[in-house]
């Protein structure tokens, strides 16, 4: 499920991209143009004669931002029922976190275990603190000191999404990575 959600996100941004970064076909402009000194100019428009605003180019967020860690490395992993394994995608974004936070060394974080909305409270407490401490340990064995890492565990309190069904009860079984301080350059 949570590589359907992944393709399916990765397909939109592709697609989104593709979209925004195409160029409009160019018109035949035959038609009669009216140039600046008001005569009629009935050739053919070159693209020579035709101002190009400046353009923004947008090339994403700036390295070591909140948006950086979230956009390009990822701030979640997320387990199955009842578990607290990390798979080969959650190792994946475990490293890419490691490797950022070895670029900014002054930056703490959080790691906060979440569960989904089945179960006792005090079951998902302790489920939750499970999965924080199992990415918390993983992230120190890949070289990031324990005292730039935090856990807590949310349970079911936090979940981020509200329905109660399948697709959302994998959605609220996470750890989440959250930068809590220290500047990031």
């Amino acid at each position: 499920m949570r590589r359907l959600v992944l393709s399916t996100a990765s397909l939109a941004l592709i697609l989104g991209a593709t979209a925004c970064a195409s160029k409009p076909k160019p018109s035949d402009n035959s038609a009669s143009q009216v140039s600046d000194n008001g005569n009629a100019n009935t050739g053919p428009v070159r693209e020579s004669d035709i101002e190009t605003p400046n353009r923004v180019i947008d090339s994403g967020p700036a390295a070591g931002s909140l948006e950086d860690f979230r956009v390009n490395v990822g701030d979640r992993v997320y387990f199955n029922l009842d578990q607290y394994r990390l798979d080969a995608d959650d190792q994946a974004v475990l490293q890419r976190q490691a490797a950022w936070l070895q670029n900014y060394p002054n930056v703490r974080i959080l790691v906060a275990g979440n569960a989904d909305e089945r179960g006792t409270r005090e079951y998902n407490l302790a489920l939750g603190e499970r999965r924080a401490s199992v990415v918390r340990d993983y992230l120190v064995n890949l070289g990031v000191s324990q005292s730039r890492i935090d856990t807590v565990s949310y349970g079911k309190e936090r979940p981020i999404a509200a329905e109660s069904n399948e697709a959302a009860w994998a959605m609220n079984r996470n750890a989440f990575t959250q930068i809590m301080g220290g500047p990031s350059s």
